[in-house]
């Protein structure tokens, strides 16, 4: 495969040479003259939003379907951009792999773009631990503020799944080397530092974000921020290249955008703002996805990201797969066959259910893409299709892994019909004037299906604290598992009414949302008995191979 020179692919989307930053012959950032132009220009372009059902272990193509739409798209001659999500080193060396698609609806040069790209998750994680830095720097000196080390929130972080450090003590080894402490590490994605990137609209905005980072409290109780350590100005700094949109190619040529990667379990799973605004500038339709189901990234997709970025999508569309269907119907490893496997997605049917009534609840109608693999069975995916049918949805068969934009056209013709209807109005789920539980309440039970929710005795002191600091008015940000609707990831399907338990809230100021953290969730993930590191190779001619 020849990939094009990136220039050519610029051209494409109306950007000269002079509007670019060069990383090699086919990367490039967005020049700041440039992105400062694209940002005063209305965002024009019709946004779709591409989200699934719950994902289960065998993987649903997501991404995959989102730039092979984008390529049905651009073949059936729309100018298009999609704008993804950034892979984390993490989850490529762990379980999941690489987060560049796959087949013939990839971006590319893809090992690139998993590994290192622009070296964006790099800049965050020196601009995130930047701070933690200053803030024990602040405890060594007494100054410029005296924080009281028992009560730093602020915790480091690696772009690496690593439970070792989840939780460490730091500081030790006498006087001179610090004072001892609890601290901890999370994953890249999961820094507050990313989640900042991903929701300012410039550099402005970027630096008072960072300035209102809670990191902790002093001896009196009073919280303190990354302006008051006088870190605002040196972080951003370290940011400067890293909120410029990264432009790269799918695999047919056409131009796309990967900037920002927040986890959809753990924060709030959305691509960068700066990217989506300018890529609803730059073309007539932008193809954008939120991490794992409807139920976590798509919904912080309207309540926090559309909120901040001041758009709202024109389509949106569900990714459903036999796979997925049956595991939700009970079916987890795939052992049944004929009509015991019809029988598991019929059952599976009812995870789809709730998850066409959230989309509804937002004000729209779902397109299906029904993502199909080598191994699936033309009954199951009739039954899929009649199930959309007797529901009122289109859907049409996403074939984009082995045929690329072809296999996507139908899929396409789907999306331009839904997007290209009157816009609805904005429909929060939420006003932000509610009380911070009644927020949960709300998204626990209209979109998770869940009877209520409960709140640890901590968890109860931390929202308290939170209202008392004036934080009450944030949106919700939920980490929850992905692999169910509930906070339990062994109930599949639809669970029968549950109650969410939210044992933890965390004040996450500079982004500007409190997140709720709910089961087993981890901010730092581990490592399987088997990581996908090991089939990772770098050969003597120099291609990197096995990251899929």
């Amino acid at each position: 495969m020849q990939l094009r020179p990136i220039e050519d692919v610029a051209h494409e989307i109306g950007l000269g040479p002079d509007d670019l930053v060069r990383y090699g012959r086919h990367i490039a950032k967005i020049s700041p003259d440039r992105l400062r132009a694209l940002a005063s220009r209305p965002p024009s372009g019709r946004i779709v939003l591409v989200s699934a059902i719950n994902p289960t272990k065998h993987g649903e193509g997501k991404t995959t379907v989102s730039i092979g739409l984008a390529q049905g798209l651009r073949r059936i001659g729309k100018r298009v951009m999609p704008a993804l999500r950034e892979p984390s080193l993490g989850p490529i060396f762990g379980i999941k792999g690489g987060g560049t698609g796959g087949g013939q609806s990839k971006l590319e040069p893809s090992a690139t773009i998993n590994l290192h790209l622009t070296g964006d998750l790099h800049a965050i994680t020196a601009a995130h631990n930047l701070l933690a830095s200053l803030v024990d720097n602040a405890v060594y000196f007494r100054a410029p503020v005296e924080i009281d080390h028992r009560r730093i929130t602020w915790r480091r972080v690696l772009d690496m799944n690593d439970r070792f450090l989840r939780n460490v003590v730091i500081g030790l080894g006498g006087k001179s080397h610090g004072v001892p402490r609890e601290d901890g590490f999370d994953i890249t994605a999961a820094s507050e530092v990313m989640a900042i990137l991903c929701l300012a609209r410039d550099v402005p905005d970027l630096k008072a974000r960072l300035g209102r980072v809670l990191v902790g409290f002093d001896r009196d109780g009073k919280p303190v921020t990354a302006k008051d350590l006088g870190a605002t100005g040196a972080m951003a700094a370290l940011l400067r290249d890293a909120l410029l949109p990264n432009l790269v190619q799918t695999r047919e040529g056409g131009p796309a955008f990967v900037h920002g990667g927040p986890f959809g379990n753990i924060a709030h799973g959305c691509s960068s703002i700066v990217a989506t605004r300018a890529a609803a500038a730059l073309a007539d339709y932008v193809v954008t996805e939120a991490g794992f189901g409807f139920d976590l990234g798509a919904e912080k997709f309207f309540d926090i990201k559309c909120r901040a970025a001041g758009v709202w999508p024109r389509a949106v569309v569900l990714v459903v797969t036999a796979a997925a269907l049956r595991a939700h119907g009970g079916d987890v490893d795939r052992k049944a066959s004929g009509d015991d496997a019809l029988m598991a997605i019929e059952r599976g049917l009812a995870n789809l259910d709730q998850h066409l009534a959230n989309v509804r609840r937002f004000g729209f109608d779902p397109v299906i893409a029904i993502n199909c693999f080598a191994r699936d069975d033309e009954a199951e995916l009739a039954t899929i299709e009649r199930a959309c049918a007797s529901r009122g949805v289109p859907a049409a068969r996403f074939r984009g892994f082995a045929q690329g934009g072809a296999g996507a056209e139908e899929l396409a013709r789907l999306v331009v019909e839904a997007a290209d209807r009157p816009p609805a109005e904005p429909r929060f789920l939420y006003g932000l004037d509610e009380p911070p539980v009644e927020k949960i309440r709300k998204i626990a039970t209209a979109v998770y299906g869940a009877r209520d929710v409960e709140l640890t005795r901590d968890a109860r002191n931390d929202v308290m604290r939170a209202m008392n600091l004036g934080y009450g008015g944030l949106p919700i940000c939920v980490a929850k598992t992905h692999l169910s609707l509930s906070d339990d990831p062994s109930l599949v399907g639809r669970p029968s009414p549950f109650v969410l338990t939210v044992r933890q809230v965390r004040v996450v100021a500079g982004a500007g949302y409190l997140l709720a953290l709910t089961g087993d969730i981890v901010t730092m993930p581990g490592l399987p008995a088997k990581p996908a590191s090991s089939a990772i190779d770098l050969t003597d001619d120099g291609v990197i191979v096995g990251i899929e």
